[in-house]
């Protein structure tokens, strides 16, 4: 006679804990891939009352700008990092089932003399559209990620997104706007930077706005043959800000209450890391802290301190940021010194959440609550 079976054979599985309950619909799904100079990165969401929930991402390291200063052409071997890459995003769009998507370009395929022989070369390799964006829509979409950042007491905003060939820096009036207004105003600027005259919203007006063609890769590649570190950095911070005097705010002091600076790049979250002594990084302790400028200097000058070797060491830093960090501290050093503020607000986020708010405010799926 065989032996009883053990208890409990047979009986379904308990559900591990923290599950989802269920697949998301399909049919609810966005993805917004942003392919920049440095870095190729993609989000699949969800829209979830006035925000959305992330159900999948890609992020890549993929260097597509590299020697791009030098030649003007995106080298054989950033394509071929590029193109794996995209494949992948690819695969996860296919695996999500996703319907409604956007993928853009930004400073290196625009700059480049065989930007758009590439993006028909990704369109026949992997079947992804590509769009090379205009400087104008980049600044856009950098603004709107950060719309959930700003505070309700917040008259003038600056939003500077430090990428990997270009910085594009938006001042914002929001002195009209009503109070609890201010976040969801931003928001609209998804239609456009010039105001909707027929809408019945009060608008945010856009002052100014630029991109200068300097960003974390092509600032250190104009200063790669100067040898000594410091001496590197503070060249490079000088010249950065040399190239802000087409900026109309430039010149003008501007009062520190009511006025709110919001940085999104990979310099300025790592600065923040750095800042917390996250060894492992922490998104939820990053997004939307506030640092002083004493704090970012007393970062920076670690940075300094600590050299290259000591740099490449560091585990808050990273290895992927550690050839990067410095020519983005000297932009951020520089925007702090044209506009001393007490406080600058950190957001990890940038053209996919951008794309994402874009998206799914012009399909009417975004809820029209407070922030």
């Amino acid at each position: 006679m065989p032996p009883d079976p053990p208890r409990g054979t047979g009986a379904f599985p308990a559900p591990v804990p923290g599950a989802p309950a269920k697949r998301p619909d399909p049919a609810d799904l966005y993805a917004a891939l942003d392919l920049g100079t440095n870095s190729c990165r993609m989000l699949i969401a969800q829209p979830k009352g006035n925000q959305f929930h992330v159900v999948d991402s890609f992020s890549k390291s993929v260097q597509l700008g590299q020697g791009l200063e030098r030649y003007g052409r995106l080298s054989r071997s950033s394509i071929g990092r590029t193109i794996q890459a995209m494949r992948i995003c690819k695969r996860k769009i296919e695996q999500h089932e996703v319907r409604r998507m956007r993928f853009v370009a930004t400073e290196a395929c625009r700059r480049a003399s065989n930007g758009a022989d590439f993006v028909r070369q990704i369109r026949r390799e992997t079947g992804i559209e590509l769009d090379i964006i205009e400087p104008e829509e980049e600044a856009r979409l950098a603004v709107i990620s950060c719309a959930p950042l700003v505070s309700t007491k917040t008259e003038q905003l600056l939003v500077v997104d430090i990428g990997g060939g270009s910085t594009e820096l938006v001042w914002i009036d929001l002195s009209r706007v009503p109070r609890f207004e201010r976040p969801r105003a931003i928001m609209r600027l998804h239609a456009g930077f010039k105001p909707d005259d027929a809408s019945p919203f009060p608008a945010a007006r856009v002052v100014d706005w630029i991109s200068v063609p300097l960003g974390v890769a092509t600032l250190r590649d104009q200063f790669h043959d100067v040898a000594e570190d410091a001496g590197r950095f503070a060249l490079m911070s000088w010249y950065f800000e040399e190239k802000l005097a087409a900026f109309s705010p430039y010149d003008s002091e501007q009062a520190r209450e009511g006025f709110q600076i919001i940085g999104t790049s990979g310099t300025v979250t790592t600065v923040a890391a750095s800042h917390l002594g996250l060894r492992r990084y922490d998104r939820n302790k990053v997004d939307g802290l506030r640092m002083t400028s004493d704090q970012i200097d007393k970062v920076i000058r670690s940075y300094l301190e600590l050299g290259p070797d000591g740099r490449r060491a560091d585990p808050r830093i990273g290895r992927d940021r550690q050839a990067l960090i410095m020519s983005g501290a000297a932009i951020l050093q520089a925007l702090l010194r044209v506009w001393p503020t007490d406080r600058l607000s950190v957001a990890d986020r940038g053209l996919r959440e951008g794309l994402l708010y874009a998206q799914m405010s012009a399909d009417g799926v975004l809820d029209d609550g407070p922030y």
